[in-house]
């Protein structure tokens, strides 16, 4: 099923949501409207608002404050792609130039500092501490999940269990605090609230898997391209696993194209093919569908609602996606 089809019942809140962020981000600050402007115009698939609006509507009816969960939900990932694409000096972002391309390193960093403020301000000005204290802990694991990568990529000293808690910090936090803030804004329960958290956990390591065979597969037209992974020195689960099944002289030869010749373009699309024909890319499809199916078994005991059979195409959607 396509994304616009799975967005369809709630398309009049997405459209409605589309203006409250953009007025979430207003400056008197020319040059921030400005960048503001260029942001909200290379949007992307939107899926985390998504996952807040339907989340919300398992549990009643879309209201303001789910409007404010979306937004600032949005803010903060927007902030910290922008500081992403400074850290790793990428120049590219969804098939357009990204903050830093066009207005450098310091003008990028000040502007998801930015962001970031609006989205804090945007939950103190209207007493929205709940969702304040999910997102900030989302925000808190994210930078940890990416400082851990950063730490592991020197050193290739990745396991699959270091591996799964890398990327439960990384991406999984984030999709996991837009389900708890959907249920959140409707005053769900603690335990619905939580049990709403960890559906988005396992559907966002779904999600980060999905991206990671992705980049043994074909070239996206929009976001990295194949091999990127292993041009940035890191140990995603279906190499990890080609590592795990080696013998000496093929783990020497894998971990000497990672370290010595990731910049190879050879040399990495050989690993590449040494991953996909030793299995790396099915044994990590398969970890992908096992979370994806806990995702929805636990999904399966949430309010009989319209919505939860959105969810579910949605959590569908970021398994079966081709970009």
């Amino acid at each position: 099923m396509k994304l616009n089809e799975i967005k369809a019942p709630i398309e009049d809140h997405i459209n409605a949501f589309e203006g409250i962020f953009k007025k979430s981000m207003k400056s008197k600050v020319p040059l921030l409207d400005k960048i503001t402007g260029y942001i909200v115009k290379r949007k992307g698939k939107q899926m985390r608002p998504l996952f807040v609006f339907f989340s919300a509507n398992l549990f009643g009816e879309i209201n303001e404050k789910t409007y404010r969960a979306a937004s600032l939900i949005e803010l903060l990932h927007t902030a910290t792609l922008i500081h992403d694409d400074v850290v790793d000096d990428s120049n590219e972002r969804r098939g357009f130039f990204s903050l830093n391309a066009l207005w450098k390193n310091k003008i990028s960093v000040l502007v998801g500092d930015y962001l970031l403020s609006r989205g804090l301000l945007l939950s103190i000005e209207n007493n929205d501490f709940d969702l304040l204290k999910i997102t900030a802990s989302s925000v808190r694991e994210m930078s940890e999940g990416e400082l851990m990568q950063i730490e592991k990529a020197r050193s290739l000293d990745v396991d699959e269990e270091v591996y799964f808690e890398i990327i439960r910090k990384k991406t999984a936090s984030l999709i996991a605090s837009c389900m708890a803030c959907g249920a959140a804004s409707m005053n769900a329960s603690e335990d619905d609230v939580k049990a709403m958290h960890l559906i988005g956990e396992k559907a966002g390591i779904a999600f980060q898997i999905k991206d990671d065979i992705l980049d043994f597969e074909t070239d996206r037209e929009k976001g990295k391209p194949a091999g990127s992974d292993i041009k940035d020195r890191q140990m995603t689960l279906p190499l990890i696993y080609l590592l795990n099944k080696s013998g000496f002289s093929i783990r020497r030869r894998i971990i000497n194209i990672v370290k010595n010749h990731a910049q190879d373009t050879e040399k990495v699309g050989e690993l590449m093919d040494m991953v996909v024909e030793g299995g790396g890319v099915e044994y990590a499809r398969q970890h992908m569908n096992i979370f994806k199916d806990q995702a929805l078994e636990m999904l399966l005991e949430m309010p009989d609602r319209p919505a939860r059979e959105s969810l579910r195409q949605l959590i569908d959607f970021t398994v079966s996606r081709t970009v």
